[in-house]
């Protein structure tokens, strides 16, 4: 099944028609981040039947050339944001592995969603949609990711992803939770969590091919 198919009915809904065209005309006076054509990216990178990995962030960077739809991605020669720094320091502790390209659309093809629960923000302003209805959206994506037969990693940073957990209730999938990797909060449980070797770990146990991260 396609992500249109699984999400017609909430596409469908009053408040999701009112949500973009509410987004839309912001976009006349304020900069909005991401672009209009890149808010999907997700969901266009990461098919629903392809989905391996759950990556919960929480809003889009609301800094110039920032986002592009993915969460915790940065668009190429951009300066690395704090959390996605110490994202690749936990990679090259746990699997030896060192990344500078903050695109993170090669984790995307791999079959890593990498969903932020609120899909656009508006310049210099975190934060600035969360209650304009994302959330119920979202919400439903990874209701649909958690009734997928085939096993799933969802990989929860920080207290705005963990509230997702209540969610997940398939046996089938993974759930591993840490802090956030922010640098407030790395320190806690994120550095050493080693999320990329669990997550290849249990997928190879499952029959699943793992990430090249």
């Amino acid at each position: 099944m396609t992500w249109r198919e699984i999400l017609k009915d909430e596409i469908e809904q009053p408040y999701f028609y009112h949500l973009l065209n509410l987004i839309k005309n912001e976009r006349r006076s304020q900069t909005i981040y991401p672009k209009h054509e890149d808010v999907f990216n997700a969901l266009v990178l990461t098919p629903y039947e392809e989905v391996k990995v759950v990556i919960i962030g929480q809003d889009p960077y609301h800094g110039e050339n920032q986002a592009h739809g993915l969460a915790f991605s940065v668009l190429a020669g951009n300066p690395m944001p704090p959390s996605l720094r110490n994202i690749f320091i936990e990679l090259h502790g746990d699997l030896g592995i060192r990344r500078r390209n903050t695109d993170l659309s090669d984790w995307a093809k791999e079959g890593v969603l990498l969903l932020n629960t609120i899909l656009t923000v508006r310049k210099a302003e975190p934060l600035s949609h969360q209650n304009y209805g994302w959330q119920r959206f979202t919400t439903k994506i990874i209701e649909a990711v958690n009734q997928k037969d085939s096993p799933v990693v969802f990989i929860l940073w920080g207290n705005n992803a963990i509230e997702f957990k209540k969610y997940l209730n398939n046996p089938k999938h993974l759930v591993l939770t840490s802090s956030h990797p922010s640098p407030l909060s790395a320190r806690y449980s994120f550095f050493g969590s080693r999320p990329f070797s669990k997550t290849n770990k249990f997928l190879i146990q499952n029959g699943v091919k793992p990430i090249n991260w």
